[in-house]
């Protein structure tokens, strides 16, 4: 095969200045777009609220319009609520300590109670449930399947200690401002089941190492 080197040179020239133009102006083109303004911000922000509220309506199938516009307004405010406090609080939230973190567990604490106070008053304690689970993405029943499959010799009061502290763990997630922070919660509450489950003597089979082998054993063939 014959090559002609000095056109393929060329080639090689032309393809990496092409390629220098493209990543210049893609690079140009972030530099110079344009940021968004608050209305654009808040329109997203609407945008986005609605499809969560509309997704958790869907499950609770309400039937009377009143009651589904009462609710959705009761959720579309919790929302923008916790948006709100979290925007207010966050920063110095997260470096708080001892009774200044309390002090802002306790302000979320009322905004938590307020909404479940204007929810309970919509709903059954069976549909506030469905709205709790849909808020925290139905962590605690997928996450007690979990716990039932790794340690299925978990007794009855295990079982319900194990659901009561997941949804203690809901509860804290629900006022979480991010989907990573209700992850979080919910992952300081499995190091909290770990540590119970272990205290009872409950242990995972599929974590169970074999013992090892008597040396005085016949050798297997």
């Amino acid at each position: 095969m014959n090559i002609n080197l000095p056109r393929l040179g060329s080639l090689i020239v032309v393809f990496s200045l092409v390629a220098g133009n493209l990543a210049l102006s893609a690079a140009q083109t972030n530099e110079t777009a344009p940021a968004k303004s608050p209305e654009e911000i808040e329109a997203a922000y609407t945008q986005a609220i609605e499809k969560r509220v509309a997704d958790i309506l869907a499950v609770l199938e309400l039937k009377e319009p009143a009651k589904t516009n009462s609710v959705h307004d009761v959720l579309t405010a919790q929302y923008r609520t916790l948006r709100d406090w979290h925007d207010a609080n966050d920063a110095k939230r997260k470096a708080a300590k001892g009774a200044a973190a309390d002090q802002f567990k306790a302000s979320v604490k009322t905004v938590h109670e307020k909404f479940l106070t204007a929810l309970s008053a919509e709903l059954t304690p069976e549909q506030v449930e469905k709205v709790k689970d849909k808020m925290t993405y139905g962590k605690v029943q997928f996450t007690y399947t979990g716990y039932l499959n790794e340690y299925p010799n978990m007794s009855e009061p295990n079982k319900q200690r194990v659901l009561e502290l997941l949804k203690d763990a809901r509860e804290e997630a629900m006022d979480g401002g991010s989907s990573d922070e209700k992850s979080a919660i919910f992952n300081r509450y499995k190091g909290k089941i770990n540590n119970y489950l272990s205290a009872q003597g409950v242990s995972s089979p599929k974590k169970m190492k074999p013992a090892a082998a008597s040396t005085n054993s016949p050798a297997a063939h």
